[in-house]
């Protein structure tokens, strides 16, 4: 019996979740993707020191903005963002993960994954889903309004920034999570 309820309990959790995401991030068109990458680009160098420098010395970006997060024992999350190379969008991904344990509440945040390295990001852009952590370490940088970053101290081939933080999840964690490929 206690199975069951744990079961259910499982269940109506992800249902809340998954219904409390908004139907429109499911059905973005590449116009409204690129319209959002556009704006958190712009926050992203107006808002952290240095950001433009790091966007410069890249081999590729993956910007998911707007990546909707909510979890009440059981967590999800879920973002729709661009593959650009050389300033020029390449091609669209999604962003999903899911968690279970002790968490609540919700979120709304920027990520951006930096390629430094060109073996790395030429398997990510091969692989059909690629998971943080499993198929290359990201090393994930959690940046405030007015921070600094610098290429010369930060020698990763994949680096993730996490900024514009709405809601009330503590911590950022990319590990995990899975970048898949969609046709737009």
């Amino acid at each position: 019996m206690k199975k069951v309820s744990v079961k259910v309990f499982f269940v109506a959790c992800m249902a809340l979740i998954i219904g409390s995401l908004p139907v429109a991030s499911y059905a973005a068109t590449a116009g409204e993707i690129d319209a959002n990458v556009n704006a958190s680009l712009e926050r992203f160098v107006k808002e952290v020191k240095g950001a433009q420098e790091f966007l410069d010395a890249a081999k590729g970006v993956l910007i998911i903005p707007k990546v909707i997060q909510g979890a009440l024992v059981v967590g999800a999350e879920y973002g729709e963002g661009a593959l650009r190379i050389s300033g020029k969008t390449v091609a669209y991904y999604n962003l999903a993960s899911a968690s279970f344990g002790a968490q609540i509440g919700g979120e709304q945040k920027d990520i951006i994954l930096v390629f430094m390295d060109q073996p790395v990001l030429k398997k990510f852009r091969s692989s059909k889903n690629w998971r943080a952590g499993v198929d290359a370490k990201v090393t994930l940088i959690n940046v405030g309004v007015d921070e600094s970053i610098s290429t010369m101290k930060i020698k990763q081939p994949v680096v993730g920034f996490v900024f514009g933080q709405k809601g009330l999840i503590a911590g950022a964690s990319l590990e995990g999570s899975k970048f898949t490929k969609m046709k737009k």
